[in-house]
């Protein structure tokens, strides 16, 4: 497996993906988003493995960015989500092709 757990740092859903991979000894790759974000491949890559722009996209943000994002068409959204990474619902999981968003362990453990 190749995890990679892209996450916010303050996130617990994020803290509490990454615990449970530790607690399994699963070896994964933690990714910032604040620092790094995601670059476009691998944004595609989860958008194809989770099914559209509206899943990636965290309602509970608050800023004018997430308001905007609203009236935006899909690919409008996509270049504002690779601009301000903060707009993404984290944690990101992704396992090759195989991507999750939020903390969904049943779907982790699957992929042992």
């Amino acid at each position: 497996m190749n995890i990679q757990i892209f996450g916010k740092s303050k996130c617990f859903d994020t803290k509490k993906a990454q615990r449970w991979f530790k607690e399994r000894g699963i070896k994964f790759q933690a990714i910032d988003m604040a620092q790094k974000g995601m670059s476009r491949g691998e944004l595609s890559s989860v958008l194809a493995a989770v099914g559209g722009l509206d899943v990636l996209i965290d309602e509970k943000n608050k800023s004018q960015d997430a308001v905007l994002l609203r009236y935006l068409s899909d690919a409008d959204k996509l270049e504002k989500l690779l601009e301000n990474p903060a707009l993404i619902k984290t944690p990101v999981v992704r396992n090759g092709k195989q991507a999750t968003v939020g903390y969904v362990p049943e779907i982790w453990a699957a992929w042992d």
